[in-house]
């Protein structure tokens, strides 16, 4: 268990992140027909002679229907002021009411809803991405769909490993693609980036094995869904992690990296000393210029 000082700082941390008023995107396009599969599209607000690279935002919050995206459009908007274009990515999440079958992994009644669903989380993500470079080129004109990076934040950093992931999924995946996804890189923060290692530290109340479906799937759906599993890439991998991360611990993506170097890829942890989970997205951070930092080094 944390201690007082550390839990007061996680905290502190988490009310500076979420104290932001949500910034409204320039424009919104649908990429299916739920309510949920939306893009929000921040243009670039500075100006410059060539265009800008888009950065493809996945929200956290355990994927759990209470989070939506409008909780992380003050870090898209910190990004579009440093030049880049941004894609922030809503998809389906759980906490609905239970759908037997799809949205297991808890009971009526329970404290904490459901995290995930299956297949429509991993459904959704790969449509968006599918869809992302012809919609970028009527929403974001300025920007150029070739120079894309990836970025999630919790439960969205694995949604970003995963999708980069989707050309070494197994044969028999839905969500498979035939070559890698044409990205310049992805930087996951604080990711769970590996469910195994997430279980074991009960990483937000036992969220990847509900996202699975449950005990009884988690060992059959974890080759489909675990980053870890789903190496190597061959695409440029940066981590960026706080020391002091009381929500998703930082031997999670420790993890990741070392079963990364194990699959004979070098994938880039950045650590933060005296940084916990939230200042990751928090524009009032000095870790939120540090995030900015390292998604340029990939983009430019």
């Amino acid at each position: 268990m944390p201690d007082d000082a550390a839990a007061a700082r996680d905290a502190a941390e988490e009310e500076s992140a979420f104290s932001h008023p949500p910034v409204d995107p320039d424009v919104t396009s649908a990429y299916g027909s739920h309510p949920d599969q939306v893009i929000d599209f921040y243009a670039p607000r500075t100006p410059s002679d060539t265009p800008a690279p888009v950065v493809v935002v996945l929200h956290g919050g355990a994927w759990r229907a209470r989070y939506d995206r409008r909780h992380i459009t003050p870090f898209a908007d910190h990004l579009a002021r440093r030049g880049f274009a941004v894609a922030n990515v809503e998809y389906r999440r759980g906490g609905d009411p239970l759908i037997p079958g799809r949205n297991t992994g808890g009971h009526p009644g329970d404290a904490t809803p459901p995290a995930g669903r299956w297949p429509d989380t991993f459904d959704d993500v790969a449509a968006a991405l599918d869809a992302l470079p012809a919609l970028v080129r009527v929403a974001v004109p300025q920007a150029d769909p070739r120079r894309m990076v990836l970025t999630g934040h919790s439960a969205g950093g694995h949604l970003a490993l995963w999708a980069a992931a989707r050309h070494v999924l197994p044969a028999d995946a839905p969500w498979r693609t035939g070559r890698p996804t044409p990205l310049r890189g992805v930087v996951a923060l604080a990711p769970i980036a590996d469910f195994e290692a997430a279980e074991k530290l009960d990483v937000c109340g036992n969220a990847s094995l509900q996202l699975l479906g449950g005990q009884d799937a988690f060992a059959e759906r974890r080759p489909y869904a675990d980053p870890v599993l789903l190496l190597p890439t061959g695409i440029a991998t940066t981590l960026v992690q706080g020391r002091a991360d009381l929500v998703v611990p930082q031997a999670v993506a420790e993890s990741y990296a070392d079963a990364a170097a194990k699959a004979g890829e070098v994938v880039g942890l950045t650590l933060l000393e005296d940084v916990g989970h939230f200042p990751l997205i928090d524009p009032a951070a000095d870790a939120c210029a540090v995030v900015a930092e390292e998604i340029a080094q990939l983009a430019w």
